[in-house]
This record gives structure tokens, C-alpha cells and sequence, in this order.
């Protein structure tokens, strides 16, 4: 499926690529509007509608994805109540071994999610995320999302990497696609982000459902050493 004598360094989404994407449905579908709608006597029914209305038409800006335009445009406290449902948080259940045959592997590896920089350190609370990976960087930092080429040509001056050596493994595939265009050549899509829905069937990118079919090819190819 991958090239690894041909990777070095290894960027990786958060939510749906390494943690399970049940936790933000949940969420954003269910928790907040129904905490709406307790808060501003709207029925649970309404709240969705207006909510999914939003985020339809934020698909993929930076807004979306950040909790301080959420809090102004709710008059909520959005990591508070994300806390409330903090115990749904939780890695992938093959995600342990796949990060620690990458980090013995010598590769270089970076987390880059869209996810603002407070929920990305409530997952990090909640999870081992960070005793794998070497850098852990939120899109808020640059201004701007995946889906922008801009963003990839922010992170190559920030990290240096060699975008023909270079995988990158999401669960989204027009981010997928942005990253593709940037010229990143090896890209893995995760066929089953939400632990509670069913597997979809991908065909534009190579795509996996269980990381420890990757193990044995990560172990037997460490990184190349210039």
C-alpha cells in the first residue's frame, strides 16, 4: 500500500485519524445543540436545524473549525461543554502500536489538525497523543485550514520537509485532495473515523481501516538516514 523506504516524515490528523471521530459528532451534532436549546428556549429540533444551516455553509473555513467564533456566535462556553462529554474522547484502539512502530522507526512525526488550540489540548489531556508524537500543530497558529495550499506551504517552511518524502493520513478527503495538490506524494485516507458508523468505501486515495496491517512494512523499513 505505502512506499516506506520512501517516507520520512509523517504528518497525521487528530480527529478521525488517530483519535475516533464519535467524540466531535457527538458533539457538534447532539451535545451543543441540545445545550442551545436549553439555554435560549429553542426547541432541540430548531437548534439542529439552524446549527447544521452554520455549518454547512463553514465547511472547511477557519471558523468552523474555531471555538472562540462558536462561543461569540452561541454566547457559549464551548471547552466547558465539551468537558461535559470529555469522557468520549478516546484514541483509536489500533492507533498505540501504529505510533510507537513509527516512533521506533526513527521517522519523523507531526500531528497537523484544524482543531483550535483548546480542543486540541483537551484531547491531549485526555489521551497519550503526546507521548508518541514529536510536534503537535493547530492550523490556528497559521490562520488557515488544510483545505488552503497556503497552509501547506506555511508548514513546509515550518517543518522543512520533502513533500516527495512525506505522508500525510486523514480522514478528510477534499483535505486530502489540497494536500495532493500541494505536491505531498504518499496519502493514506481512514475509511472508519467514527467508531459508530459504518466503514465507507473510498477509491480516490488508498485507504485503511486498522492500522496494524501497516506494522510489520513501518517495522521492517526504518527511516533512511542521509
Amino acid at each position: 500500500m505505502l512506499n516506506w523506504d520512501q517516507i520520512d516524515t509523517v504528518l497525521l490528523d487528530m480527529d478521525g485519524t488517530l483519535l475516533d471521530l464519535h467524540f466531535d459528532n457527538y458533539f457538534w451534532l447532539e451535545h451543543l445543540p441540545r445545550r442551545w436549546a436549553e439555554l435560549t428556549n429553542r426547541s432541540v429540533e430548531q437548534a439542529k436545524a439552524e446549527l447544521l444551516a452554520e455549518y454547512a455553509e463553514l465547511t472547511g473555513k477557519l471558523e468552523w473549525y474555531c471555538l472562540d467564533y462558536w462561543g461569540k456566535r452561541l454566547q457559549l462556553p464551548i471547552t466547558e461543554l465539551k468537558r461535559e462529554v470529555m469522557d468520549k474522547i478516546r484514541m483509536r484502539d489500533d492507533v498505540p502500536a501504529f505510533l510507537s512502530a513509527l516512533k521506533d522507526s526513527g521517522r519523523h512525526i507531526v500531528l497537523v489538525t484544524n482543531a483550535h488550540p483548546d480542543s486540541l489540548s483537551l484531547k491531549i489531556e485526555r489521551t497519550d497523543l503526546a507521548k508518541y508524537i514529536e510536534q503537535l500543530i493547530s492550523t490556528h497558529e497559521f490562520g488557515v485550514t488544510k483545505e488552503s495550499w497556503a497552509l501547506w506551504q506555511k508548514l513546509q517552511d515550518r517543518l522543512g520537509f520533502d513533500p516527495e518524502r512525506t505522508l500525510f493520513v486523514d480522514d478528510s478527503l477534499p483535505i486530502l485532495q489540497a494536500a495532493q495538490e500541494f505536491g505531498i506524494r504518499h496519502l493514506l485516507a481512514v475509511a472508519n473515523p467514527d467508531s459508530q458508523q459504518a466503514l465507507r468505501t473510498i477509491e480516490q486515495y488508498p485507504a485503511i481501516s486498522d492500522y496494524h496491517q501497516l506494522l510489520a512494512a513501518i517495522v521492517a523499513t526504518p527511516r533512511h538516514q542521509a
